[in-house]
């Protein structure tokens, strides 16, 4: 998952100018929100990730359970990797922690209830 951050935190905006490029069907749980298919991806746009005018990028590794969470975290940690943020349950439903890779990349490892995984990875909105 490729996640962009919006800038002055307008979501609308972005995904006016997005859908203007053929991107349609977006599920958006909330104001912040905006998830869209990707083949077997899923782009999102966070309102949140932009801050106050300063948008990020976040990558995220979705995962079947919160054992798995578990695992890949403990994995990316023996690597070499730094855990900065601990695996815990999420306000919306799931179980996320995240790491840093060793150039200081961040992904985002998370289980999401709402979402499947096919057998090959891919990931499938609701």
């Amino acid at each position: 998952m490729v996640t962009l951050g919006v800038a002055d935190l307008d979501l609308d905006r972005a995904r006016a100018f997005y859908e203007a490029l053929g991107w349609r069907g977006a599920q958006q749980p909330d104001n912040e929100v905006a998830f869209y298919q990707a083949g077997g991806m899923v782009f999102g746009l966070w309102a949140a990730l932009g801050g106050h005018g300063a948008p990020g990028v976040e990558l995220a590794h979705n995962v079947r359970s919160p054992a798995e969470v578990d695992a890949l975290l403990a994995a990316a940690k023996g690597a070499g990797a730094t855990i900065t943020r601990p695996a815990a349950r999420a306000d919306w439903g799931g179980y996320t922690g995240a790491f840093a890779d060793p150039d200081g990349y961040v992904w985002e490892v998370a289980h999401n209830p709402d979402w499947k995984l096919a057998s090959d990875g891919s990931v499938r909105l609701g």
